[in-house]
């Protein structure tokens, strides 16, 4: 009976230090799992893709007179630049989510650029606009907020400026939200970002057909050049217009993009209209390229409406991603001069 007892106390110490071994086992292991570093999951800077709000579009002036006091165009996310009459360009800059504080200066409406408006879903800002604008807003019913309209409510005059009076309308988002607000119009979208960015370097040295690009001028007219000098430091492109640093006029610092979309297409004079304004032939597909981090490629591009968005595919069909930061999309004249080079 002894030694059966024996045998069994035996058995019943091996079974508790098994028990007890496995619990420090499982332990260890916890401990272990509690160990393991959590990385962070990476999110984009350029803009919250958990934003569901609608951007602005905000017509900024080009003028030369106006261009040493542009204000905001670092903060928005995408600019758009074409020729207007007279071969002087106009910017449309996107901004989403930003308290930009001072944006501008703001002018007129060109029709072509409310495409670029209608593919973001964005709430359009402007300071007067032609008659073809004027028409096709109210044709389109698009959501507007109108300098002529709202002075010294959604707008404000900086009288500090020496420049003639036309070039000294300025806005801020706080301003443009209370409109978005006063005048009832829809605060969200459901539209998807027009580019596809990626929180990963984007790297085109190994593309097929990929070239250097550390420097790149595009023409636009006899009056106006915009170029860009790659800084491999920073990663973004300085940029400047007709030789000179295109500078922020509060801040003073020179203006820079992460990538540039640079493509050609055809414009002319409208029949009849005494200003020389210009129409575009923007509804098609062509041939452009992307150009970040010191390099270029060619792509191809497609815009099947006026309100569909743009897109961007490589040549072999696949749709482009951008890096992580602001675009400046660059449509230029038809048979203007662009250069990509070391």
């Amino acid at each position: 009976m002894k030694s059966i007892k024996k045998v069994l106390y035996l058995v019943l110490c091996f079974s508790l230090l098994f028990i007890s071994g496995c619990g420090n086992n499982k332990a260890a292991e916890k401990e272990e799992v509690d160990n393991v570093p959590v990385v962070p999951e990476k999110k984009l800077k350029i803009v919250d893709e958990s934003s569901n709000s609608r951007p602005y579009a905000v017509m900024i002036n080009n003028h030369p007179s106006a261009r040493p006091n542009q204000a905001g165009l670092q903060d928005a996310y995408i600019v758009y630049e074409l020729v207007a009459e007279g071969g002087i360009t106009r910017y449309m800059a996107l901004f989403k989510d930003k308290d930009t504080a001072k944006i501008g200066s703001v002018r007129s409406s060109r029709h072509y650029y409310l495409d670029y408006a209608l593919e973001n879903d964005a709430i359009y800002v402007h300071w007067g606009w032609s008659p073809q604008a004027q028409t096709d807003i109210s044709k389109l019913k698009i959501n507007n907020i109108n300098g002529l309209s709202y002075e010294g409510k959604y707008f404000y005059r900086d009288k500090t400026l020496n420049v003639a009076y036309e070039h000294t309308g300025y806005t801020t988002m706080e301003m443009l939200k209370k409109a978005t607000t006063d005048l009832n119009y829809r605060a969200t979208t459901n539209k998807d970002l027009l580019l596809n960015y990626n929180v990963d370097e984007v790297d085109l040295s190994g593309k097929e057909n990929s070239q250097i690009a550390n420097n790149v001028s595009i023409t636009y007219s006899g009056s106006v050049t915009t170029s860009y000098v790659y800084d491999s430091d920073a990663k973004v492109y300085k940029r400047f217009v007709n030789g000179k640093e295109h500078t922020d006029g509060v801040t003073k610092q020179q203006y820079t993009a992460k990538n540039i979309i640079t493509y050609q297409i055809k414009n002319y004079t409208i029949p009849g209209d005494t200003k020389g304004r210009q129409n575009f032939e923007n509804i098609g597909s062509g041939t452009g390229y992307y150009i970040t981090d010191g390099y270029a490629v060619e792509i191809n591009w497609k815009k099947d409406s006026r309100e569909s968005q743009t897109v961007y595919t490589y040549l072999d069909g696949t749709e482009i991603d951008v890096n992580d930061g602001n675009t400046y999309i660059q449509i230029q004249p038809k048979g203007q001069k662009l250069t990509i080079s070391e």
